[in-house]
């Protein structure tokens, strides 16, 4: 164990902080065009961050998009070789008036920093950056071969860094992947996430006339667009949650008992994640699962918007021409995203009414993911955090999906070591973001004791 990096670690704290600030300032939002330039900032400073502190080959890759950073330092002969993955783009900052504090001016309050950007992902970044400045400081070399790809097309669904890692380039041949981008399941409670749900988002598109219609004269027998998506939408699950697509639960792979009773474990008061995280009279979904089973285990549909038509201030009576919406589907173990997406287009398809043309368009998808817990990478990194938080190491899974994991096992055959350090109540992709100052800290020094820990 490298003591000294990790005290070299404490005494620049302030200064990793500082960085991380100016990070923060940079509105790097990847799905805005008029972003594009401080997308490109973001990129340079975090490789001119990384060549200053010693890591070599440094440079941008283009993609169609964003550029992806990629560094390497491969000294470590003998050594296992970590691919370490983050992202620098961010969500919109929207709704401004909700934010306490500007989103792109970094905040202090309460033992957080506050910003767009500050959990997901560019603290966690700047936390591997900063473990590996104090190896390299402290000891003049790494315990392990490593490996840097940043991207910034995360929030956007990634599709730069998927086709360069579909390629299979050389400069990507690792044992593992790291990624911080990721929570704990609680405060001051060590957590490594070993399972993902995957995601398929699509547009579905219904037209009904040529054109927008004026509803006094052909309301009765013109078909209505938005009447028909309603009623698709409503058909795609029952009042209990249950998806309704034929055929979509039939590949699911069902948690263990072990994994199930290592759930009910955890220190979770479903009360208080109703009220405190989802602000919600009720919480809804499948019954006969548990809300860890349901968010974590369980598929979904969920429509997100439904843009078209007229939405001005006062009336307009119109049949619009045409309803989009956006709808996606959460995956889990033994789904496949081509055959949810086949099965889901195919129903949509089938209970269109009459009347009206409908389009199912995928715009970006995903794999779930199951991490086994054996692998000797998950194991390091349990003691890394259990000497760390002296506590011990729980595993649980995400609802969320982060699709470049599914990337590297299927493209590069590597298994991710998905060890992440926000909270539950840090509000990504919601106004007011945090990222909990201590745990920016304490992931410095739990990143630096993993590395040393796979070195060994």
């Amino acid at each position: 164990m490298s003591l000294s990096a990790i005290a070299y670690a404490r005494q620049n704290h302030p200064r990793f902080l500082d960085e991380l600030k100016a990070l923060l300032r940079i509105p790097s939002v990847s799905t805005l065009p008029e972003h594009k330039d401080d997308c490109r900032h973001a990129a340079e400073v975090l490789a001119a961050d990384l060549a200053h502190i010693g890591m070599e080959n440094v440079r941008l890759i283009e993609t169609e998009g964003h550029p992806l950073v990629y560094a390497d330092w491969l000294h470590a002969v003998g050594k296992p070789t970590v691919l370490v993955y983050g992202h620098y783009d961010v969500q919109p900052p929207d709704p401004l008036d909700e934010w306490l504090s500007p989103p792109f001016e970094p905040t202090e309050r309460n033992g957080n920093i506050y910003a767009r950007g500050a959990v997901d992902d560019k603290g966690q970044v700047c936390a591997q950056v900063k473990a590996l400045e104090s190896l390299l400081a402290a000891d003049g070399s790494l315990p392990v071969n490593v490996r840097v790809l940043l991207e910034g097309e995360e929030e956007v669904g990634g599709e730069g860094i998927a086709r360069f890692v579909a390629s299979k380039p050389p400069e990507l041949a690792a044992d593992f992947a790291l990624v911080s981008d990721t929570e704990m399941f609680a405060p001051g409670l060590p957590t490594l996430c070993v399972g993902l749900r995957g995601m398929i988002y699509t547009e579905l598109e219904v037209r009904g006339a040529r054109t927008d219609l004026h509803s006094g004269m052909y309301g009765g027998a013109a078909p209505n667009p938005f009447i028909a998506l309603a009623q698709i939408l409503a058909h795609l699950k029952d009042e209990d949650g249950h998806i309704l697509i034929p055929g979509f639960y039939d590949d699911i792979i069902p948690p263990s008992p072990e994994e199930l009773a290592a759930w009910r474990s955890l220190p979770f008061d479903e009360e208080q994640y109703r009220i405190a995280e989802v602000g919600a009279k009720q919480l809804v979904g499948e019954a006969g699962f548990s809300v860890l089973e349901r968010t974590w285990a369980r598929p979904t549909v969920d429509v997100h918007g439904i843009p078209g038509g007229f939405t001005g201030a006062g009336a307009k009576t119109v049949i619009p021409a045409k309803a989009v919406a956006k709808v996606s589907m959460r995956l889990v173990p033994g789904m496949t995203t081509a055959k949810s997406f086949a099965l889901y287009k195919e129903y949509v398809e089938r209970i269109a009414p009459a009347g009206v043309d409908v389009e199912v368009r995928l715009i970006h998808s995903g794999d779930p993911c199951l991490i086994p817990v054996d692998n000797p990478y998950i194991q390091a990194a349990t003691r890394a955090l259990c000497e760390v938080w002296g506590k011990e190491t729980v595993f649980i899974r995400s609802g969320g999906s982060i699709p470049i994991v599914g990337d590297f096992a299927r493209h590069l055959g590597l298994p991710s070591v998905m060890m992440g350090f926000g909270l539950p109540d840090d509000g990504l992709h919601a106004p007011n973001e945090k990222f909990n100052l201590r745990n920016f800290e304490l992931g410095i020094e739990s990143l630096i004791r993993f590395l040393e820990e796979v070195g060994r």
